[in-house]
């Protein structure tokens, strides 16, 4: 497997801090690439980062970055809130809590949230395996009560 860039983790942890969690949809480009899709970015020389997905109850993307041009990580990602959500003030603060727990991002573990993170009656849970050069995980939202709101699912890697 390719030797990760030492500077890697930093700059994921940076990028998504600045996009989605940061921002939300606010820091969606203008002329996304895919026509519907919602497009991320930040830049920080020699990397840059795209995120692009579609939906919102239930949604799929995928995140690269690239180093002086040429892709050389990805993330692939699908999930969202429990289909029998239906109320929008809940769909919501679902979405608000998981952006709190994605601003808690770490070196450590640069590929969604914290292991976990608890706040306003939520649970935030994120189990994965391997390391930034291959990995896959699950991150789920549940009531303290146990009840499920939201899962995701992700894997990615070092590109060769």
């Amino acid at each position: 497997m390719a030797a990760v860039p030492g500077d890697l983790a930093a700059f994921l942890v940076e990028a998504k801090r600045r996009t989605y969690a940061g921002l939300d949809d606010d820091a969606t480009v203008a002329a996304p690439l895919l026509a519907g899709a919602k497009q991320l970015e930040h830049r920080a020389a020699p990397y840059a980062y795209r995120d692009i997905y579609f939906g919102m109850g239930f949604f799929a993307g995928q995140e690269t970055v690239s180093r002086d041009e040429r892709v050389i990580w990805s993330m692939s990602y699908s999930g969202g809130v429990d289909a029998g959500i239906g109320d929008r003030d809940t769909f919501l603060a679902i979405y608000k809590f998981l952006r709190q727990a994605l601003l808690a991002v770490s070196v450590e573990r640069p590929y969604r949230g914290p292991h976990l993170f608890e706040q306003v009656g939520m649970i935030y849970r994120n189990e994965v395996e391997g390391a930034l050069g291959r990995f896959h995980g699950v991150e789920t939202i549940a009531r303290q009560n146990g009840a499920p709101l939201y899962e995701l699912r992700y894997s990615g890697g070092l590109l060769r």
